[in-house]
């Protein structure tokens, strides 16, 4: 694989098995799956690993979620001939790569990361004192450079994963990335531009290490994307040199922030399986439906002529996320003027969800009937991905000296 384009061109993106997903899942991750997997080279993979550093007690929800999960991917939409969907525990080189960089990653690194305490206090009925729960970040960081992944879609709350990952690289590449006669060899490598190119990449350089001119580094990565005439070797090379350090054996992604999930929970609360408020992407349609009429609505309509007001009432939150400028408007004067019931309200929030899920249920029914396509497609997926794996391993143990060869 060209490392060039993998850098630029890959997405890395995972999901934990710990349970079904829900509309939660999919309007906050799978739509933009959807999309990034026609523009970008994208490894999706269920983080069954990650799953034990919280539920290392009780495993077996583990293993049966973990086929469920790809099922729903399958059903909402993601293609296994556009990306490659594998299981974390499938490709050990993950595990590798993450046992390497914690003998160079800076144990206050770890402490510092946001969701460390956070989940820490959200989660007390757990044991997380463990060195799992400690090094998961990194654990993150490791599925991420080991697909030398450019882009990561996260939401806020996870971009300091992936700022953690760049220190990562960053400090890798410092440590690793000035082979013997580093700076000879990149420079011979520009003079194999060419002259023209060549003073361009200099005077690029020299902008961006002397007046940090960002744009200049833009401009000199994509003259090096550009190159015929210079080995993948050498490009990488040129990459460190651009900024000062060294070959870039492990490139630092980029944050994909993804739009902020508006889809609530049948309570009003933002919908997880922490708050037992879900509607699963394989709900029964009358689960739907009760699910939705037995929502409360706004507390001032005590009775049917009571007016009432819609930003007060959690099923306004679903008409915003599925119902059209129309029947949003019909909702509004129908609330405030007390000419609608709130079930009659709550009818095309029910026939709007119901009408999403019925081609996912489908879809989802017929891979659950056929569990060896499943594991055709996971066992391709997880071997595709060891492929791209191994050869960033063997990368990085040339690099740090144990590749005995």
């Amino acid at each position: 694989m060209n490392k060039i384009i993998a850098e630029n061109n890959s997405v890395l993106s995972g999901m934990r098995p710990t349970g079904s997903l829900h509309l939660g899942h999919y309007h906050g991750v799978l739509k933009n799956w959807i999309n990034l997997q026609h523009e970008y080279q994208c490894f999706f993979f269920v983080a069954d690993w990650h799953a034990l550093t919280t539920h290392y007690d009780d495993p077996s929800i583990i293993a049966k979620s973990a086929w469920d999960v790809v099922i729903d991917w399958l059903a909402a939409g993601i293609n296994p001939g556009e990306a490659t969907i594998f299981f974390q525990s499938k490709v050990p080189e993950h595990a590798e790569l993450h046992l390497l960089l914690s003998m160079i990653t800076p144990l206050g690194w770890l402490e510092r990361v946001p969701s460390y305490k956070d989940l820490q206090e959200n989660l007390k009925d757990r044991d997380l004192a463990t060195y799992g729960f400690l090094g998961y970040p990194l654990l993150q960081s490791a599925d991420i450079l080991i697909y030398r992944a450019g882009q990561v879609p996260v939401g806020e709350d996870q971009v300091a994963h992936v700022e953690l990952t760049r220190e990562v690289a960053r400090r890798f590449n410092f440590l690793y990335g000035r082979e013997p006669g580093y700076e000879e060899k990149s420079e011979a490598a520009i003079k194999k531009m060419g002259k023209k190119n060549a003073k361009q990449y200099n005077n690029l350089r020299k902008r961006f290490q002397e007046q940090g001119d960002q744009e200049a580094l833009a401009v000199a990565r994509e003259l090096l994307k550009q190159q015929q005439n210079i080995t993948i070797a050498d490009q990488e090379r040129l990459y460190g040199y651009l900024e000062g350090g060294g070959r870039m054996i492990l490139p630092e992604p980029q944050s994909i922030l993804t739009p902020t999930a508006k889809m609530p929970g049948i309570d009003g609360q933002k919908m997880s399986k922490s708050y037992n408020n879900t509607i699963a992407l394989r709900e029964d349609p009358d689960s739907v439906d009760q699910k939705i009429r037995t929502m409360p609505t706004d507390p001032a309509r005590v009775r049917l002529t009571d007016p009432g007001d819609p930003e007060k009432c959690p099923v306004w939150q679903f008409h915003e996320v599925y119902s059209d400028d129309a029947t949003k408007q019909w909702v509004c004067d129908g609330c405030r003027g007390a000419k609608i019931g709130c079930i009659d309200c709550k009818k095309p929030v029910i026939e709007a969800i119901n009408s999403e899920l019925e081609p996912i249920r489908k879809r989802a029914e017929e891979y659950t009937k056929n569990p060896d396509a499943i594991e055709n497609i996971v066992a391709e997926g997880s071997e595709r991905a060891r492929d791209v794996a191994r050869e960033t391993m063997d990368e990085v143990r040339k690099a740090m000296g144990i590749d005995y060869r």
